[in-house]
């Protein structure tokens, strides 16, 4: 009720007085190019350096202390910072005045945006399919540019998460193949009784320049995970390869929430080890959905399973593949990958993954055993029993349904998975230390992984 109204206001009244800088800095700029720095220019980066670090002040971080010597962009064109926790890791931002990568909207807030372009950020769209390709294209752009544009800071987590641990690390800043200065954040509250009493103090260390070597540039994941281990060592916290696509496949809503003993988690982290969610758009998936049709009847060995993907036969696609091989002899239906590489990849959309199942047309229709192999693949569960969904969809009793049978049933009964499949009627899915052959129903997660948390989910032991 006192301290509270007054670092609002000063807050507020900082960032209205740095707004005329940022604007003035900015006239004049191209997005495709770096215009020379003029003494104005250097003064407004200048001022608006202190105001926006007497507004954190105001805000209650009034020591800010940063260790480690800061490589310029001509050495380090990319900065990755972790742990990503809060709104408050703006600080390193403001601070160094380094581009960041922010939605489109962000430009069009009053003031704030004026603020925002002042930095070159990198903007992406969510609104555009090919939006993820462009900025990772303007990323490599600005990164192989010999240090003439700022550097670009990225939170490689892609969310926040309660500072536990590191997840995975998403490729995008490292697929520029270009050394990069990892930075760590600390915020050593004071605590008591499980209550944060001061927030007055942050940290930022700069850790020494990562250079990848050759086998890190042709591979970003192997560059991002190595990067990570440097910095959780920094940081004196365990990984975890859970990632920001697990809590938003874990957390989506709609009719076919996945279940919590579900085995898409894993095929998840597997697909992404495997390169094989990179790029995958609503088209792609049509694609692969398409080319799965025609092979309708067919199931793939090990080594056909490799040539449909274009990939070597791996440790890693071998258990991928082990996943889907439901009868033990195997072989597996392709459709089903493409089912669960849907529901992954968009598991907010799941009646789209029903579309791609059912097939092209919207009257082709399907027996009760082909409703079983896509419901048991869409929510990861080893067994459903779909006998009486299909007989309450089929009110024919034509012993077939199509994809509309399905959607006007769908629309009467949102929670049908609840109340059909998921109440008492699937088999759960456990823990073992080695692979099983029972298709959706291996939980692989290593127990030692399972050391923390993203925000929403609980711990395995729980």
């Amino acid at each position: 009720m006192t301290v509270f109204p007054v670092r609002l206001f000063f807050a507020v009244l900082l960032m209205l007085l740095a707004w005329p800088f940022a604007f003035a800095a900015a006239l004049g700029r191209s997005e495709l190019a770096v215009e020379t720095e003029t003494w104005w220019r250097r003064i407004c980066d200048i001022a608006l350096r202190g105001i926006m670090r007497a507004m954190w002040f105001c805000g209650g971080f009034h020591w800010v202390t940063v260790k480690g010597e800061p490589a310029p962009p001509s050495q380090a064109p990319i900065l990755t910072l972790a742990p990503h926790s809060s709104y408050f890791d703006a600080i390193p931002v403001t601070m160094t005045m380094a581009s960041i990568v922010m939605k489109t909207e962000s430009k069009n807030i009053p003031v704030w945006g004026t603020l925002i372009k002042f930095i070159r950020p990198v903007f992406v769209s969510r609104s555009d399919q090919d939006s993820r390709k462009k900025t990772v294209e303007e990323i490599k752009r600005r990164a192989h540019a010999g240090g003439e544009w700022p550097q670009i800071m990225i939170f490689p987590e892609g969310t926040c998460t309660n500072r536990s641990c590191l997840i995975t690390f998403k490729p995008g800043a490292f697929i520029p193949a270009v050394p990069v200065q990892p930075v760590v954040l600390r915020y050593p509250n004071k605590m008591v009784n499980g209550q944060v009493i001061t927030m007055s103090f942050s940290s930022m260390q700069y850790l020494p320049l990562y250079t990848p070597s050759e086998e890190e540039k042709n591979n970003p994941a192997l560059f991002a995970n190595n990067v990570r281990s440097i910095m959780a060592k920094a940081l004196e916290l365990p990984i975890t390869d859970l990632s920001f696509d697990d809590c938003q496949l874990s957390l989506a809503k709609g009719p076919m929430r996945v279940p919590s003993n579900s085995s898409l988690l894993q095929f998840n982290r597997l697909a992404r080890r495997l390169g094989l969610r990179a790029g995958t758009t609503d088209t792609v998936l049509e694609q692969q959905a398409s080319k799965a049709r025609k092979l309708w009847g067919y199931r793939l060995g090990l080594g056909d399973f490799a040539h449909y993907l274009d990939l070597p036969v791996t440790d890693m696609l071998t258990e991928l593949h082990s996943l889907f091989n439901q009868h033990g002899d195997g072989q597996i239906d392709i459709r089903e990958y493409v089912i669960a590489l849907s529901v992954a990849c968009q598991p907010s959309k799941a009646m789209d993954t029903l579309r791609l199942a059912f097939g092209a047309k919207e009257d082709r229709a399907i027996v009760e055993k082909d409703l079983a192999s896509i419901l048991r693949t869409a929510l990861g569960v080893a067994e459903v029993d779909v006998t009486e969904l299909f007989s309450a969809i089929d009110t024919l009793d034509a012993g077939k349904i199509t994809h509309d049978d399905f959607c006007r049933f769908v629309e009467q009964h949102p929670d049908f998975a609840q109340e059909y499949l998921l109440s008492s009627r699937t088999t759960p899915s456990t823990p073992h230390t080695a692979p099983l052959v029972n298709g959706f129903s291996v939980d692989h997660y290593d127990m030692e992984e399972q050391t923390c948390s993203l925000p929403g989910q609980k711990r395995k032991e729980d």
